[in-house]
C-alpha cells in the first residue's frame, strides 16, 4: 500500500485480498463431481431396493366386461 498525498494506491494483490489461481475452480468441478456420485448412488440403491408390482405388467387378450343395461 502506498500513499501519494491524500490518495491511497493498493496493488491487485492487496485490492483482492486473495491470489490468482485455479483453486476455486477445482474446488466447484471436485464438488460438482462428487455430488453427481452422491445422489447417483442414492438414486440407484432406493431403485433396486424398491419393492416392485409385477401383477401389472401381465398384459392379457381378453376384453374387458362391459356393464350392460
Amino acid at each position: 500500500m502506498e500513499r501519494q498525498g491524500e490518495e491511497i494506491h493498493v496493488t491487485e494483490t492487496e485490492a483482492k485480498a486473495g491470489r490468482r489461481g485455479n483453486h476455486v475452480r477445482n474446488i466447484l468441478v471436485i464438488s460438482l463431481f462428487l455430488a453427481i456420485v452422491i445422489m447417483s448412488a442414492m438414486w440407484i440403491t432406493g431403485a433396486l431396493n424398491a419393492q416392485q408390482d409385477h401383477s401389472k405388467d401381465a398384459v392379457s387378450n381378453q376384453a374387458s366386461p362391459t356393464p350392460t343395461p
